[in-house]
């Protein structure tokens, strides 16, 4: 089973609609201005008072960013309004990745952008949500039939966008339950495998969010079928959303999400408590 930002994107948003070039272009001129104004990237990031791993992800042109970023980067590089000029077309651009999404993908992703709460279980790969770029390039890379690494960059530019979504205020809230193989399986080699779980870890120990692990050795397990996300839109509405080889499903039927809402609330009841799952992970990243 894949989730609906991870193996069966026919066009990514920003593929579709040209906008990762404004993002890609934005962070090559971001990061020569800042090579010519001498400054490191932790220098940049301590004068704009955002994440060193966001100015660099930004250069990179995998992260999008956004308008206030851009206006304290004009400042700190004194760049004569050059970055605050491009809001409006960022803001523009952020507009159409929320909404010009494939048609499979398109009522998915609004909703995802707006929820109030999202909870899912994972049983194959990590979440895309929670992935770090090295390792969804890798899940990219091995995808098959293979995808050119231009179409690579962009769907790995895209996924790590929608990451926005933790930024939000009010904090929507989420829950994440995780088969112990997935953490154990070491896509794209060890180093991406412990980059990516200390990712989990920050992750998890954020106020707004609670990780599980479900341990392969239990005697018990309610949901023995495939990975799914349940949502709860900014109008209250419950819906669910699961994908298998390819085929995407977006369930709006009151039954069905309810059935899935108690599958997932079992499970909740069978995993690892979450101080208890941040502890195991970190038991698994000293092993390696």
């Amino acid at each position: 089973m894949q989730h609906p930002e991870q193996e069966a994107t026919p066009e990514t948003p920003s593929q579709e609609d040209g906008t990762a070039h404004l993002f890609s272009a934005l962070g090559k001129q971001i990061k020569a201005l800042r090579e010519y104004r001498g400054m490191k990237q932790t220098e940049l990031a301590a004068a704009v008072n955002f994440g060193a791993d966001l100015v660099s992800a930004i250069e990179r042109g995998v992260r999008t960013p956004q308008p206030d970023l851009l206006a304290a980067v004009d400042d700190a590089l004194d760049a004569h309004g050059t970055f605050k000029a491009a809001v409006p077309d960022v803001v523009e651009a952020l507009k159409k990745n929320r909404t010009r999404h494939p048609d499979w993908y398109r009522n998915y992703a609004k909703l995802e952008a707006d929820s109030l709460e999202l909870h899912d279980y994972s049983n194959q790969t990590i979440l895309g949500l929670l992935q770090t770029e090295a390792y969804a390039r890798a899940v990219f890379s091995q995808r098959r039939p293979l995808l050119d690494e231009g179409t690579i960059e962009r769907r790995v530019a895209d996924r790590l966008s929608r990451q926005q979504v933790f930024e939000k205020w009010p904090a929507p809230e989420f829950s994440f339950i995780l088969e112990e193989v997935v953490l154990r399986r070491p896509i794209g080699g060890y180093d991406v495998q412990r980059e990516q779980l200390r990712h989990l870890l920050e992750i998890g120990r954020a106020r707004n969010v609670q990780l599980q692990v479900m341990q392969t050795e239990r005697f018990e397990h309610c949901n023995l079928g495939s990975a799914f996300t349940l949502l709860v839109a900014k109008n209250e509405k419950h819906v669910g959303y699961t994908e298998a080889q390819g085929h995407p499903r977006l369930i709006t039927s009151p039954q069905e999400v309810r059935e899935l809402e108690a599958r997932y609330a079992i499970m909740r009841t069978q995993a690892l408590r979450p101080p208890e799952s941040l502890a195991f992970i970190e038991k698994i990243l000293g092993d390696r």
